[in-house]
């Protein structure tokens, strides 16, 4: 087995940016998650939800593409919430396209960890870390990534 330590802050949004996540939809994600997690063999820290966005903080093995375990998990998902009894009368569910992705090292693991699981807390006292946050910003040489403060550089 190679060795390898590689963690990732990963952040999706639901369509619309639509508050769509209820506790009935998290209770079906969340298993979804760490199933194909599991499938990728993919270690899985810390799930965060909100009514219209997730964020993840996971090892991915270097291996596995990041785009396309994230695609897994946001088609694995999507398609079960579309598959529930009650699915024709709540409207189609689906994510946004795009998703945020971010590297760090492990002495960032327990903040990141932490962020992730205390997202209402985060959203809900104003203490969010942009760069955690940002979806929407377009990323270039002029307007480069900022990562929060606390997370420092990546060893």
């Amino acid at each position: 087995m190679s060795y390898w330590r590689l963690y990732y802050h990963v952040i999706w949004a639901t369509k619309g940016r639509e508050p769509f996540i209820d506790a009935a939809r998290e209770a079906l994600l969340l298993p979804s998650f760490q199933a194909t997690c599991s499938d990728h063999s993919v270690r899985c820290h810390a799930i965060g939800v909100m009514l219209d966005h997730i964020h993840l903080a996971v090892s991915i093995p270097p291996k596995v593409a990041v785009s396309e375990f994230v695609k897994a998990l946001k088609g694995s998902s999507s398609h079960l919430l579309n598959h529930q009894p009650d699915s024709a009368s709540r409207g189609t569910f689906a994510w946004q396209g795009e998703f945020g992705v971010l590297s760090f090292g492990e002495q960032s693991l327990p903040t990141v960890v932490a962020y992730v699981q205390n997202q209402l807390d985060h959203h809900t006292n104003g203490t969010l870390y942009p760069g955690l946050e940002h979806l929407d910003r377009r990323e270039s040489p002029e307007n480069p990534p900022h990562p929060p403060p606390s997370l420092g550089e990546a060893s």
